[in-house]
Formats: C-alpha cells, structure tokens, sequence
C-alpha cells in the first residue's frame, strides 16, 4: 500500500525524535526514501548536537496485527519482542543481526497475510524455530528451550536426539 502523503520536515521535528548517543531532541533528516515495499520511510538523521548520525524508519499504523498466545489471550505482534527473543538466543553466537532482521520480517509477514489479521503464537514459533535452525543450531536450541517450555531434562534431551538425527541425515 503506498503511503499515501508525505509529511513536512518540521512536522517531524515537531515529534522530539532523540538522540541515541547524546539524548539531544533536535536533528535534521539528511536522506529519506520509502522502503522496496513502500510499507514504511527510511530517514537518516543528523544529531545537531554531537553531529552523528542514525537511521528511524516510520511505519504507517494500521489495525493491528494479533497474536494468540496458549491460553487463548489475544495480543497485539510486537516485532521487537520478536527480534528482543532471537538476539537472546543468539547471544555470543555467530549469527549476522541482518538474518535474525529477516527472520522477524518473514514472521511478521506471515502474521500479515493472515486473512483474520491473527495467528497463534505456536504457529509463529514453529516459522521462528524453523528459520533460526537452518543460521545456528545452537540459537535453535536456546529458542526452542524457552518456546517450547520443557518440563524436564528428558522433553529437552529428546529435542536434542531429533536435532542430532536431522544433521545426521
């Protein structure tokens, strides 16, 4: 969907974007481009206070997109909550930020193109757990021990077993 007005530069002055290395409220935009998709603005900015520079990137707001957890409580998808879960799991492991980027965009895409606007969070987690198996079966193991909630030694053991036996095949 093509966004469909541009804003004024001082529109976006006027929402005290800060900082991230100095706090500072003022900067100016020095580049600004819509995404390949045309689903958000990519702006880089200028710190008017220390001169660095950073990327924002704005994105429409729609209706939200749902998730439903195992209890049946709906709740908005969070992309950061996403990424915030992989970069655990990815902790001191060997695993580009740019792949655990497209893993919350194809699990983001696929909240998407869900025709009720909603997907369960087992589904979401099998996708997650799927794509981050292929990049580091380390992080795979880490996700998977958190996602899937094991009971005990033997649930995470027998996990491990089918791991091993899909790399060995």
């Amino acid at each position: 969907m093509p966004i469909s007005r541009q804003a004024s530069e001082s529109e976006f002055e006027a929402s005290a974007m800060k900082c991230p290395f100095c706090g500072f409220a003022n900067d100016k935009v020095v580049d600004s481009r819509e995404s390949k998709e045309a689903e958000s603005i990519r702006r880089r900015r200028e710190c008017l206070k220390c001169g660095k520079r950073f990327t924002t990137y704005e994105r429409i707001d729609e209706i939200p997109y749902m998730v439903v957890k195992k209890d049946g409580r709906r709740e908005k998808f969070d992309r950061q909550k996403v990424l915030n879960g992989l970069l655990r799991a990815c902790e001191k492991r060997p695993v580009p930020i740019s792949k655990l980027e497209q893993i919350v965009n194809e699990a983001e895409s696929f909240v998407i193109e869900s025709p009720e606007r909603e997907r369960k969070t087992s589904e979401l987690g099998e996708l997650i757990m799927n794509r981050l198996r292929r990049y580091d079966k380390v992080a795979y193991v880490r996700f998977a021990s958190v996602y899937l909630d094991f009971k005990d030694v033997k649930e995470f053991m027998n996990e491990l077993k089918d791991l091993v036996k899909v790399k060995a095949v």
